[in-house]
């Protein structure tokens, strides 16, 4: 028997290609009572060899079919560089509009549409100040960072 997980996202995607919706592409471009009809899709066409032949059937039906050969469904991972940039934006900004880097834990900064979770970067690099190399040290004293 399947997940009922499954038999539930299968039947909300049903309904809204019923109700004249058309499928995602991607993940977060339909949510429907909670579930994210994008990020499913994606998941079954990326495992669709894990799928038995009557849910791979079914999926055809709705017009899903598995993911081509070298295709990308979701987002690529990041380099640790690239995630410190963003973060080190986050912490700019944040800097050039507040006078401080002393945000709440759970400040979320946004950078050009991306929510950055700044309070929760900087205390966690506080705790790992050991570990920075000497440049991105620098970097954040520039801004006045609390070690």
């Amino acid at each position: 028997m399947w997940e009922i997980g499954w038999q539930r996202n299968y039947r909300l995607a049903l309904a809204h290609v019923k109700a004249g919706g058309s499928l995602p592409t991607g993940p977060g471009a339909v949510i429907v009572q909670g579930e994210d009809l994008g990020a499913w899709i994606a998941g079954q066409r990326v495992g669709w060899d894990k799928l038995m032949p009557a849910q791979q059937y079914l999926l055809e039906t709705l017009g899903i079919d598995p993911a081509a050969e070298g295709e990308t469904l979701g987002p690529v991972r990041r380099s640790q560089d690239e995630r410190w940039n963003t973060n080190l934006a986050a912490a700019r900004q944040f800097h050039a509009r507040e006078g401080h880097l002393r945000p709440a834990r759970k400040h979320l900064e946004t950078v050009d549409g991306e929510a950055i979770k700044l309070g929760a970067f900087l205390d966690n690099t506080r705790r790992r100040a050991a570990k920075l190399s000497l440049e991105r040290r620098a970097e954040l004293d520039a801004l006045g960072m609390r070690w």
